[in-house]
């Protein structure tokens, strides 16, 4: 997955927007000739991933009179280092500085938190999906910092995949025959993703899989319910991937994926990552 060039030149701008205002950035513009130079490094303080790098680099222009030389990719692991340089007019580095390092610190902090669960699974079949517990208005930066972390990608929103939920299926009257006919219309849709079902009770699971469903989601099962489930599964159809979701932590997860289950959804990895800690220093002299 890639971040489109455009989709980061209008987040920085917008950044630079809510900075800057109707007058820019005042500080900078009294104290700091229009004419002057240097050059500082992105410094990353502590031990993480990179995320976001790349497509700042790709949209830098959006800034006039400077460039980003990048040092580390992303997708890549740092420990105190730094990790790009930003060289051009000091006027706008400093008003480029807080957007880019607001976007960097928290596209890493998602990749970081992302790789954290992925070695936690490290030598099972089972991957670490995404939700759409995302960032208002950033859901493609988040999604992109997973993939950067290791991560695979659920469906980007409503639009792409079916995912039939416990509110979903409350308005049908029979879950075989109703979700049956549901999903024959949702399959018309071009270039659909999968058909995802969520259930909570081992019942639901074997009627669900009477249906032409890709992905089952195993919404807060016990380890020992996990283990049924894919008993159930495979005894039907073992071509319908398993999906464990709920109260999953570093704690967990690793008992999760050991049950056997192809994929774990986290919402934690987006909703609850912290910030990386990367800082903008002036390097000349």
């Amino acid at each position: 997955m890639q971040l489109p060039t455009e989709y980061m030149k209008a987040l920085l701008q917008r950044c630079v927007e809510e900075d800057g205002g109707l007058h820019g950035d005042l500080t900078s513009n009294s104290a700091i000739a229009m004419d002057d130079t240097g050059s500082y490094a992105f410094h990353v303080r502590n031990h993480g991933t990179v995320a976001g790098l790349q497509p700042i680099a790709e949209a830098i222009h959006v800034f006039e009179g400077i460039d980003l030389t990048v040092l580390r990719g992303d997708g890549e692991e740092v420990h105190d280092e730094q990790i790009a340089v930003l060289t051009g007019n000091t006027r706008s580095m400093l008003l480029a500085e807080r957007p880019m390092l607001n976007i960097l610190g928290h596209a890493s902090g998602v990749a970081t938190e992302t790789r954290k669960f992925v070695r936690e699974v490290a030598g099972t079949q089972c991957s670490i999906c995404d939700t759409r517990k995302t960032t208002p208005g950033l859901r493609l930066l988040d999604k992109y910092a997973v993939k950067c972390g290791g991560g695979t990608s659920h469906r980007m929103g409503l639009h792409d995949a079916a995912l039939y939920k416990d509110n979903h299926l409350i308005a049908l009257t029979s879950l075989q025959s109703d979700l049956a006919s549901a999903i024959a219309e949702v399959r018309k849709v071009p270039d659909l993703q999968f058909v995802e079902v969520e259930v909570d009770t081992l019942e639901q699971l074997t009627q669900v899989l009477e249906v032409d469903v890709d992905i089952v989601l195993l919404d807060n099962m016990s380890n020992e319910q996990l283990e049924q489930a894919i008993a159930i599964r495979d005894a039907a159809n073992k071509k319908v991937l398993l999906e464990a979701s709920g109260g999953v932590d570093l704690n967990t997860v690793r008992g999760i994926a050991e049950t056997g289950v192809d994929r774990i959804s986290v919402g934690a990895i987006t909703h609850h990552a912290n910030w990386l800690d990367v800082g903008l220093d002036s390097i000349d002299g």
